[in-house]
């Protein structure tokens, strides 16, 4: 998919990091008293962090479950800065080979927070090196070849593994059993994510109002990534489009949603595509998932990974032993009566 980082037809992937996250950084809390939402997470973690603060312990290790766009990088850099430790950060496709993950351990120091992204992707032979390193704190390294090689288990400091994924499924249950702590996140409800767009807002220098605020959070999938994206968009629109204080207003957030094509519930020109090709194309459903791929013009594994999980959570697809079918509320949200589309409802707000 060429230049998709700057398509705002991706405006709503979670899981692309468009252009626009360098300035995510900024926006980020850092602690946990500013990471809003999760409260549950948030609670559970502060008190296995004081816990190992006061042993003066590494923290056992952390495995992080859930969608794109949560906060899971977010929350591992904030228990590295509420331990007062190092962090360090990379991902499991950048691990090529064994030596890489040995040259990271071999340089850490006491109770490191060490931060593996995606940790589903995990080659075979590096998660086995990394199995030893989690309960010994030691690294295995073969010296010589043939018959002379021998294996020298190397001591390594102890350290905290935070491993993050969205697919826990494809993870080894090996590999699970060695964290000690695992905590999933939840999509957030759209007074959390207000609060998180008003604190962006802040960060950003730029007033908005409680209702445009809530209105960008409605549509937001419940991620922060996307509400702070949308938000940053928003505020483009209100100096163009708004009065000259630059405010964020209800009226320019509509306006703003019109033309980049969110609607009401978050979906995007993409997503009622999806929707749109199983009524026209396949008369609702059922339809394979391969067979909507092709049709849309999309791999299979992005629209099950991607597309289909909110328009599922948001009950206007169904996934059934025979397919693909959409439900009478995609029907509804689509202005679609009698699979004619209602000129009246093709504004989106």
């Amino acid at each position: 998919m060429e230049n998709a980082f700057s398509d705002d037809r991706f405006l709503v992937r979670a899981d692309i990091p468009a252009v626009d996250d360098e300035h995510e950084v900024g926006l980020r809390p850092q602690n946990l008293n500013e990471f809003l939402g999760q409260t549950l997470v948030k609670e559970n973690l502060s008190v296995f962090i004081e816990a190992a603060k006061k042993r003066g312990e590494a923290l056992d290790h952390l495995f992080l479950i859930g969608p794109p766009g949560l906060g899971k990088t977010t929350l591992a850099q904030i228990t590295a800065r509420e331990l007062g430790v190092d962090f360090k950060v990379t991902s499991a496709p950048a691990l090529e080979k064994p030596k890489d993950l040995a040259g990271i351990l071999s340089t850490i120091t006491e109770r490191t927070v060490f931060f593996i992204d995606e940790i589903h992707r995990l080659k075979p032979a590096i998660e086995e090196m990394l199995y030893i390193a989690m309960e010994d704190y030691e690294l295995d390294w073969i010296i010589g070849q043939g018959p002379t090689a021998r294996t020298v288990r190397i001591p390594i400091p102890k350290f905290t593994l935070v491993g993050a994924t969205t697919k826990a499924g494809m993870v080894s249950s090996p590999l699970i059993s060695r964290f000690g702590i695992v905590q999933r996140f939840a999509f957030y409800d759209k007074e959390e994510l207000k609060q998180i767009i008003k604190r962006s807002a802040k960060l950003l220098n730029v007033m908005i109002e409680d209702d445009a605020a809530l209105l960008i959070a409605e549509c937001s999938r419940g991620t922060p990534r996307v509400a702070n994206r949308v938000l940053r968009r928003m505020r483009d629109f209100a100096q163009i489009y708004g009065d000259k204080s630059g405010i964020i207003r209800l009226s320019t957030v509509k306006t703003g949603l019109n033309k980049l094509q969110i609607d009401s519930m978050g979906l995007e020109l993409y997503d009622r595509e999806i929707l749109l090709s199983i009524i026209k194309n396949f008369g609702g459903g059922p339809v394979g998932a391969e067979t909507l791929a092709i049709s849309i013009g999309e791999s299979m594994d992005t629209l099950e990974d991607y597309y289909e999980p909110y328009l599922i959570q948001c009950g206007l697809l169904q996934r059934t032993p025979r397919g693909r079918m959409v439900t009478e509320k995609a029907y509804k949200h689509l202005g679609l009566e009698g699979k004619t589309l209602n000129e009246n409802q093709r504004l989106l707000f």
